[in-house]
């Protein structure tokens, strides 16, 4: 029996128990014989594939997802709920849990060196593979060097419309993401696959960090300085991408920070001796900070004209380009957070923007900082800004002028 003689049998039997059930076996929301088999004479449901058109323009990413990036983040509300209705988990070793909502678990191995773990999947922001493949690398290993952490090994989790886009692209997207384990010193091991209507990608990463070194959330003292490592923007510009009204520079300055590495500035924190780190992500700004004064018991004071920003944020914000997740992001730190009426609009806005691989938040020592911060620009971070301080202890404020 030749190779077409098998898969027309396999063709055969496939579609016999269809139509037995009235539906596609695969998808039954169908009717067998599907539109795909009628318009292009290919069943799906037999490992047939639409041949690629070599004409075809190249696939765009963000054309299949509906949010892009972590703005597709649930709430931290909605989050919060969730969470609150699972058993507690009473285990000694676990260091760093569910309960202070941080950036990765923390394990116990021996009295002075610590696991990390963590997982991170979103969508694309961008329509290059690779170079989504590199933005979810730096954000998923992003978690463990907010701990102070050192990654050491990787499972991908894709999500995939394998049979709507060219294989190649999957590839793309593993091969970015492969180059940026590689630049931190991580490998990967495998990882997991799903046919998905909606492009997904992720890493969970695992990571080892000392005792000392350990910068949870809840370490943020009275008299710290904060010090935010990359400029902010990158959830206006991706819908502004969407909406076809970023500039060039614009996109390829979200690029080229979503695509840096927090592993310098993990470093540099460490050494200086970072009290608390968080890396700010998909419940923008205020968001991660809500959760390290909480978790501190301490007021944090911004200044919002210290913010580092991305190329015309601003006057994207200023325009409404901003997403749905501005105000879910809000709502999180109402009860906490003091904004003077001077601080503008636009700027507000950046304050709650979704990011996707954005920059570390930390809170060290203030007569530590200015080194801290000559040691990253000299690394390459030309954007870390002192913006703001942790001015006493309290119930968890924070303060915007």
């Amino acid at each position: 029996m030749t190779r077409s003689d098998i898969n027309a049998e396999k063709r055969r039997q496939v579609m016999g128990r269809s139509i037995k059930l009235g539906h596609c076996v695969c998808n039954p929301k169908l009717p067998c014989p599907c539109p795909t088999f009628k318009e292009k004479d290919t069943c799906l449901c037999a490992g047939e594939h639409v041949p690629a058109d070599p004409a075809a323009p190249a696939a765009r990413l963000t054309e299949h997802v509906r949010s892009a990036g972590c703005s597709g983040k649930i709430s931290q509300k909605d989050l919060h709920a969730v969470l609150s209705r699972l058993p507690k988990i009473d285990d000694p070793r676990v260091l760093v849990g569910l309960s202070t909502g941080d950036d990765a678990g923390v394990y116990e191995l021996t009295p002075d060196l610590l696991l990390v773990q963590t997982v991170d999947v979103f969508t694309p922001v961008v329509d290059d593979p690779f170079t989504f493949g590199r933005i979810a690398a730096c954000n998923s290993l992003s978690d463990v060097y907010a701990m102070g952490g050192r990654p050491l090994t990787a499972l991908s989790i894709v999500g995939f419309p394998i049979h709507v886009l060219p294989g190649t692209a999957l590839s793309e997207i593993l091969r970015g993401g492969m180059s940026v384990l590689q630049e931190a010193g991580a490998t990967l091991l495998g990882g997991h696959s799903l046919d998905d209507e909606e492009v997904k990608a992720g890493f969970a990463v695992t990571g080892l960090v000392k005792r000392e070194q350990l910068a949870a959330n809840s370490g943020a003292r009275p008299g710290d300085a904060l010090i935010l490592t990359k400029p902010l923007g990158t959830g206006i510009i991706t819908l502004a991408t969407q909406l076809g009204r970023a500039s060039d520079a614009a996109r390829a300055a979200a690029a080229a920070s979503m695509t840096t590495l927090n592993k310098s500035a993990a470093e540099i924190m460490v050494r200086h001796g970072a009290h608390a780190c968080t890396d700010v992500t998909g419940f923008g700004l205020l968001g991660h900070l809500a959760r390290v004064v909480r978790e501190s018991g301490v007021t944090a004071e911004i200044r919002a004209d210290a913010l580092p920003l991305l190329p015309d944020v601003l006057g994207l914000a200023a325009a409404g380009v901003f997403s749905g997740a501005n105000e879910r992001n809000a709502e999180y730190s109402a009860d906490i957070t003091d904004i003077e009426s001077g601080v503008p609009a636009p700027l507000r806005a950046l304050l709650f923007d979704a990011q996707t691989s954005g920059g570390l938040l930390i809170a060290l020592p203030a007569d530590r900082a200015e080194a801290a911060l000559a040691e990253m620009r000299a690394a390459g971070l030309a954007q870390a800004a002192l913006i703001g301080r942790i001015t006493e202890a309290s119930d968890g404020q924070i303060r915007v002028a």
